[in-house]
């Protein structure tokens, strides 16, 4: 009897040893890297992943967060994602163009038309071939994509046309897709710091800039400014991008709850930004912005060379191709 009782003992340890074991051995950390802040929609929605993942596996699945460029600016850890040593970062379309072209076309002026074309983008032939670029080269998989915003121009002047934008002073990031904007509507463009825009408002060193709404409200460049014109020359999106290994690696319950806990903070973020910008406008008219609405066609119409210029480096007929998507 006390031989059997000691056996049964035994099986029982051994049981629980191998269940401890195997709980431990299905654990998965994952490491999720952003420039954004810990006050941003980004980290935000980075956040309502982790908690969402971590919830739907009973803490067997987890995501650490490292916001603020803790890990380096968008092209290290972009690296660290192809090697493996960063599981999540988030990146745009027209960012990818820096490695494969063809994704550039998403970041040209007035290609772009609202989310929902982002979507529809992201699910294109165009798209699908993208992200298998993308994850065949890079290691980068796609595994959500969101809206950071819409740019529009503010100005110590009215903007009613885009001959309104002659000889203006507009402070644009340096980045090409940007100056050219600013050079083929007819303004001037000036590529000054972030951090310097403010003063160089305040001071008339610049008569305009141009960013999504809700830079323009935390940034409170409303204070400086007399005119918001709703240019909406470039609409932004955000790629959630994973290591291809840690997702393939992962099993397929665990790769599904993953995927779903991104996609939620991601429909988190666009639909955040789209009731923004909605309740921005309101706001800057109280703070007394004037608001006009000028005819984008003949923007649009004035980007033609910089299209030719891009698909010479491309594929001819790929503006149009995704403008009409």
């Amino acid at each position: 009897m006390t031989k059997k009782l000691i056996a049964q003992s035994i099986s029982l340890v051994l049981a629980a040893s191998i269940s401890v074991f195997a709980a431990a051995e299905d654990t998965v950390k994952l490491k999720f890297g952003m420039q954004a802040s810990v006050a941003s929609l980004e980290y935000k929605a980075a956040k309502l992943a982790a908690e969402t993942l971590a919830a739907s596996s009973d803490g067997r699945l987890t995501i650490a967060l490292y916001p603020d460029g803790q890990l380096g600016d968008d092209r290290e850890m972009l690296a660290q994602v192809t090697w493996g040593t960063l599981d999540f970062t988030y990146t745009q379309m027209g960012r990818i163009g820096d490695w494969i072209p063809a994704a550039g076309v998403t970041q040209l002026p007035y290609v772009i038309r609202d989310f929902d074309h982002i979507q529809a983008i992201y699910d294109s032939s165009f798209g699908k071939d993208l992200r298998k670029t993308m994850a065949k080269k890079y290691n980068w998989e796609a595994v959500a994509v969101s809206y950071f915003g819409t740019r529009h121009t503010t100005s110590n002047r009215a903007i009613n046309s885009i001959e309104d934008f002659k000889g203006l002073k507009l402070r644009v990031p340096n980045a090409k897709a940007l100056l050219d904007f600013a050079k083929y509507a007819g303004a001037s463009p000036s590529p000054i710091a972030f951090s310097e825009v403010y003063l160089a408002l305040q001071t008339n060193a610049v008569d305009g800039q141009e960013n999504p709404l809700p830079t323009i409200n935390a940034k409170k460049f409303y204070e400086v400014q007399s005119h918001l014109a709703l240019t909406g020359h470039m609409v932004q999106d955000v790629l959630t991008v994973m290591n291809t290994d840690s997702l393939k690696d992962l099993k397929a319950s665990d790769r599904k709850l993953v995927l779903a806990a991104v996609e939620k903070g991601a429909q988190f973020m666009a639909e955040e930004v789209i009731k923004g910008e909605k309740e921005l406008i309101s706001f800057f008219e109280g703070e007394g912005l004037t608001v006009t609405r000028p005819d984008v066609a003949p923007f649009q119409e004035a980007m033609k060379p910089l299209y030719v210029e891009f698909e010479k480096k491309t594929e001819e007929g790929l503006v149009q191709q995704i403008i009409d998507l």
